[in-house]
């Protein structure tokens, strides 16, 4: 990798603004010969690169006489460079000047012509703003030239690629060699970079994420293949058996010292060379030589650090069509791997989380478990109606839990504060009340709060605090934590699950509780380490609790850990949180923030995951990514810093589906306003108001006249309300369909979820060959509960167990949801949430009377 101030010679040279390829021939004239001013890095022009320092955009199409020149990596907001010698330059901008980025009248005013041959190219994407057109000059030694977003800057043949091609050569010379000889094959696990396979020969580079580079090389290992990882570990199976060898520092007296791990797992060490300086002058940077013969199947992790060569090639692991998976089958179809939960999300990718079911989804869909939500294709295999995502709205009289006594006032913490954080907010069918988990004061304590209407707060007095409504035994205190309502645990003194991780920046475990009443805790087990905004929640597809663990591979990210048991599965051992090593059986690395998650305009500091809750509703997991925009802790001088909430929709529980990345519960980013800042999502995400979602989230309005701190001031909880199954409509201002993918159910009872006051929804039931073998009569209103009744007045049960496809036909309206109901009540047998009038547990087995349940709550 060359860096700033490299000499190009040859043809001509290219600059790419912000639009395509193009490009038929090379262009013809003396190529001009530049120097970078903007400190930018040589990579070679080759499909699959990325463009820019700065994103993640990546080459798409590469005209053969460009394939493999050097060009400037460097940030897309601007390109700088001197012309050293005259020359040809040419530049790609976009066409049109709808697009921000196009250049195309600066360059024509400097002078630029447009070639006309070849159009249009794509460069990156598929967006039209990524095409390019071209821009000549013969330009003068001695010119800079700076140009705005967006600019590549290409040169050919010179004597550094000669360098770079010489090096390829030799790496095809040692891939050919090796290939045949007694080295393994490995399949790579651990998150390595494209070119992590090099020739271990002096000045290589020897890591990823460090410059140390190759000092001394034992003639016995000259010329072999090795892996450049991440200095802190190494993650790799073996396919092939063959010798392997792996150089390590070889006294205990250095915390990188792999060598007893080496021969835990057979490898012996090498007598010659003794010792040999790897990297550096110091002595830790002696590595002695342990070898191995490798069997295929075997798989191996190891510790900051090692260097792994010798092996015949490398491969990076590739995951299995989840069409070909031999493990749990799930509620609705999905088979998961047999290796559960995965191991191989790279740390290191902005790319938005797969979804591999989506891909790969079952051949025959199983829906007796809850409304089937449109949120995603899962369950469509054809139609033309459009998807129309929507938000909750705020409620006009928010907040409706602020600070009110000593505790919420700060006595103990010293800033004010009412709010539940992931804490939890649950019906309670017994009490017929709601019951509430919140933060007394930042960091104070726990206390509960009730409520007949889920407005209005009564804060009941507890034995723990006389006078007041605290929980929390004293001694202890909150950060991040969560209190889970148990519906389906059948010890009495179990029905509350509570995790509260203490205060702190530095790794460390929560307090596990069992509780009969969520207001007496008892004793406490002590859980794995984790970040400090850690929560947990029950996933009851599979019957899993898990724990959502704060980590840093990514800024603010997440580890998944999942156990059958709350209190004996919260003992996970310790784990890398930046996600540089790994080893079996720890936390694995989960979920973070992506190149899609859109930045503050004005904060401009990109994303993080800050936290994710998540909670069953109906068939699917729904989760809250809470995305942080900035700024960072140290600039917010009394102002909260800028975190929002965004749906997410999973049906394994691990794999998130973020098909809109607009805000759902956004910060109101307004000086005086309750929530201002630091909006966070309720642990159990919402519970069920009639044919509404309630969802309750927390807001902070900061103090600016306490700079330190007062970022965490004046916190209270607000309430945001959404049409039920209302995240994602399919729909039609005309007339369209949607056919579904083959479904088996065993109700009798087709219902909808759909508004169509001015237009009307109608559903066929087709056969495996398309025959229609049911229909309904059409439907038009506006009903989160319809039932679709048959035109010949019969029910569905014949068809119990069969594979059928249904078509909704609608016609000016949307269609929300369906699902085939065991009676004529609506019962959807899907989870509920945190429940709500009407259900007596945490799965709807009421249908409409919730409907009536809710009016008669409203109305007391």
């Amino acid at each position: 990798m060359v860096k700033k101030a490299v000499l190009f010679r040859g043809a001509s040279l290219l600059c790419l603004t912000l639009a395509g390829w193009i490009c038929s021939a090379p262009i013809s004239g003396p190529g001009a010969k530049v120097e970078s001013l903007s400190g930018a890095t040589v990579e070679m022009f080759v499909p699959g690169v990325e463009i820019f320092s700065n994103r993640r955009f990546t080459l798409a199409e590469c005209p053969d006489f460009l394939n493999g020149i050097p060009f400037f990596q460097e940030d897309i907001n601007t390109s700088s460079f001197r012309v050293l010698k005259d020359g040809v330059i040419t530049v790609l901008t976009p066409e049109s000047d709808h697009f921000k980025s196009a250049q195309f009248q600066a360059l024509e005013t400097s002078g630029f012509t447009r070639v006309e041959e070849p159009p249009l190219f794509q460069l990156f994407g598929d967006s039209p703003a990524n095409k390019v057109r071209i821009y000549q000059k013969s330009v003068k030694a001695g010119a800079d030239y700076t140009f705005g977003k967006w600019v590549v800057v290409l040169g050919f043949e010179d004597e550094q690629i000669a360098q770079i091609n010489a090096k390829k050569t030799a790496l095809a010379d040692a891939l050919k060699s090796a290939a045949s000889g007694p080295g393994a094959g490995l399949e790579l696990t651990g998150g390595y970079e494209a070119d992590c396979v090099d020739v271990f020969t002096p000045g290589v580079k020897l890591f990823s994420n460090r410059d140390f580079v190759l000092n001394e090389c034992p003639e016995s290992l000259a010329g072999q293949l090795f892996l450049r990882g991440n200095i802190n570990g190494d993650k790799f199976n073996v396919v092939r058996d063959g010798t392997l060898t792996v150089l390590t520092p070889e006294s205990d007296q250095f915390s990188s010292a792999q060598g007893g791990a080496l021969m835990q797992e057979g490898f012996q060490r090498v007598a010659e060379p003794q010792l040999f300086q790897l990297f550096g002058d110091l002595s830790a940077n002696k590595v002695g030589i342990y070898s191995k013969k490798v069997t295929a199947g075997e798989q191996y992790a190891f510790g900051k650090w090692t260097i792994v060569l010798g092996f015949a090639v490398a491969e990076p692991w590739k995951p299995k069509p989840w069409n070909e998976n031999e493990g749990e089958v799930l509620y609705n179809g999905i088979q998961l791997p047999e290796v559960w939960p995965p191991e191989h999300i790279d740390p290191r990718s902005k790319k938005p989380m797969p979804v591999p079911y989506l891909d790969y989804p079952p051949e025959v869909i199983p829906i007796d478990v809850g409304r089937q939500l449109l949120v995603d294709d899962f369950l469509i295999e054809k139609t033309d109606l459009q998807r129309t995502f929507h938000y909750p709205e705020k409620y006009e009289g928010n907040p409706v839990l602020k600070p009110e006594n000593d505790l919420e006032d700060g006595a103990g913490s010293g800033w004010a504060g009412a709010t539940p954080k992931s804490g939890g907010l649950w019906w309670d069918p017994d009490a017929q009340l709601f019951k509430l988990w919140y933060e007394a004061g930042w960091l104070g304590t726990i206390c509960y709060a009730t409520s007949k209407d889920g407005i209005h707060w009564d804060r009941p007095e507890t034995d723990v605090l006389s006078g007041y409504n605290q929980v929390l035994p004293f001694g202890l205190k909150p950060d991040s934590w969560t209190v889970v309502r148990d519906w389906w645990t059948k010890d009495p003194d179990a029905k509350y699950k509570i995790f509260v991780r203490g205060p702190g920046g530095k790794p460390e475990g929560a307090m596990c509780f069992e509780s009969p009443d969520g207001i007496h805790f008892g004793d406490y087990t002590m859980s794995g380490v984790m970040g400090d905004r850690s929560t947990m929640f029950y996933n009851p597809f599979r019957k899993k609790w898990v724990y959502s663990l704060r980590s840093s591979f990514r800024g603010r990210s997440r580890h998944y850990w999942e156990a059958d048991d709350f209190i004996d599965g919260c003992k996970w051992p310790d784990f890398d949180l930046k996600g540089a090593s790994w080893e079996k059986g720890q936390p694995v690395i989960w979920a973070a923030s992506d190149e899609l998650d859109p930045e503050d305009v004005e904060v401009k500091q990109g994303t993080q995951l800050y936290n994710l809750d998540a909670v069953a509703y109906e068939s699917i997991m729904l989760g809250f990514y809470q995305i942080w925009r900035g700024p960072h802790n140290h600039q917010c001088f009394g102002v909260p810093k800028i975190t929002e909430l965004n749906f997410a929709y999973s049906r394994d529980g691990f794999h998130w589906a973020r098909p809109d990345r607009n805000t759902a519960i956004e910060s109101s980013r307004e000086a005086g306003t309750w929530d201002r800042g630091y909006v966070q999502s309720l642990g159990n995400i919402c519970v069920l108001r009639g044919d509404k979602i309630w969802f309750y989230y927390s807001g902070f309005a900061g103090d600016e006249s306490r700079p330190k701190g007062g970022m965490y001031a004046n916190s209270a909880m607000g309430l945001a309300t959404l049409r039920r199954d209302g995240f994602a409509s399919m729909d039609t201002r005309l007339s369209g369909e949607l056919l579904t993918r083959p479904v088996t159910f065993s109700g009798k009872y087709l219902f909808v979820n759909a508004d169509v006051p001015d237009g009307s929804l109608q559903a066929d039931v087709l056969d495996q060959n398309g025959n229609v073998v049911a229909e309904t009569v059409a439907f038009t209103g506006d009903s989160t509960i319809q039932m679709m009744s048959l035109s010949n007045g019969s029910d569905l049960s014949a068809l119990e167990g069969q594979p059928v496809r249904f078509r909704f036909k609608l016609d000016n309206g949307a269609l929300y949801s369906f699902w085939v109901s065991k009676d004529e009540s609506g019962r959807s047998d899907g989870y509920v949430a945190g429940g709500g009038p009407g259900y007596d547990g945490g799965i709807d087995t009421v249908g409409a009377a919730a409907l009536s349940a809710e009016k008669e709550f409203s109305n007391r």
